[in-house]
């Protein structure tokens, strides 16, 4: 398993990292998101999205349970979509919703709360662990199949000057 470890200090490192994100995602790509409440799971997506092109507001989906945006990646269209599953309470409900279908390999998917989904939610390729570490964050993220292999091969942070 590769991984990357590193520290956001600030909000312009956690978008520098959403920036690098977006410069290194596929279609297809499963990446969930852990940590505690206020870890910058969405302050992370948001900035991936931003980076990526996206020109609107972007909310954290707590209510709503998925987002969808629509990115360039590449020069392609590609659509991300961003799920937060905190408040679902059984894994039937991500199911019942026709969630699993998003996961066809070429949608971008960014799960917050993926463990709120097992057994049903599809496996990561990427896993991006955050926790709160004394005025900012503690960021790894691990590559779990060949798709996440290509992206954390494909991301340079941090970015080099």
């Amino acid at each position: 398993m590769q991984q990357l470890n590193a520290y956001l200090e600030d909000e312009s490192a956690t978008q520098a990292l959403g920036g690098a994100l977006a410069r290194a995602v596929v279609p297809g790509l499963v990446i969930y998101l852990h940590g505690d409440l206020g870890a910058g799971k969405t302050a992370l997506t948001r900035a991936l999205l931003h980076a990526a092109g996206h020109k609107g507001a972007v909310k954290s989906p707590t209510y709503t349970l998925s987002e969808p945006y629509r990115i360039s990646l590449d020069g392609q269209s590609v659509n991300l979509i961003h799920y937060d599953l905190y408040r679902m309470s059984s894994p039937e409900e991500f199911l019942d919703a026709g969630f699993r279908e998003d996961f066809d390999g070429s949608n971008i998917c960014i799960v917050e709360w993926p463990e709120k989904g097992e057994p049903v939610l599809p496996p990561p390729d990427v896993r991006v662990l955050l926790t709160v570490s004394g005025h900012g964050r503690a960021v790894e993220l691990q590559a779990l199949s060949d798709l996440g292999l290509l992206c954390l091969e494909r991301l340079h942070y941090p970015p080099t000057p």
